[in-house]
């Protein structure tokens, strides 16, 4: 079970940049597979429908069929549970991620890491910052726009590299900017 609850839950993490109290307060009843869809209570009990991925729903899929029978009953309405059978907690949630994450080249992220790379990753893919803005579940839009600090750096090194009145760059070799 806690293999693949644990692929479940970092797919799920990823695929619909949930914040880590959305994820452990996931109910059964909250995923709509077919739809490809999830329901999120966010900060201050706000409710949102975010998309979420073939990947991460396959892990789900294989995690659950994994749980003894008594676990699946509708008794057991937690997504996501620990041994015992009870919801996981955040810190139970961070710890996981930790421990996968750590074995990685850049060492240990948190689960605010996977949020942060589905807002970068969507962006950087031509995803619009409202889009990613509801997605998120932020209230502003100008909380959203800190993701982007990645995505505008990509930008200006391409542009520098490639644009032949840039006037930054010298043949070849980008100039390094600057971070905001």
């Amino acid at each position: 079970m806690g293999a693949l609850r644990d692929r479940a839950l970092l797919e799920t993490l990823y695929s619909t940049g949930a914040r880590v109290s959305e994820l452990v307060a996931l109910d059964l009843g909250d995923i709509h597979a077919s739809e490809g869809l999830v329901r999120l209570e966010g900060k201050g009990r706000k409710e949102r429908i975010v998309p979420i991925g073939d990947v991460a729903l396959d892990a789900i899929r294989r995690y659950r069929m994994s749980l003894p029978p008594h676990a699946s009953s509708p008794l057991s309405r937690a997504l996501f549970c620990n041994q015992r059978g009870g919801r996981l907690t955040s810190r139970s949630v961070a710890r996981i991620v930790a421990r996968y994450s750590s074995r990685l080249a850049g060492g240990a992220v948190s689960p605010h890491t996977l949020r942060h790379s589905f807002a970068t990753h969507l962006l950087d893919e031509g995803a619009d910052l409202r889009s990613i803005q509801e997605m998120l579940g932020h209230a502003s839009l100008s909380t959203t726009q800190r993701y982007t600090h990645v995505a505008t750096d990509q930008l200006l090194a391409v542009y520098d590299r490639a644009h032949p009145r840039a006037g930054r760059a010298t043949v070849g070799r980008p100039v390094k900017r600057e971070k905001r």
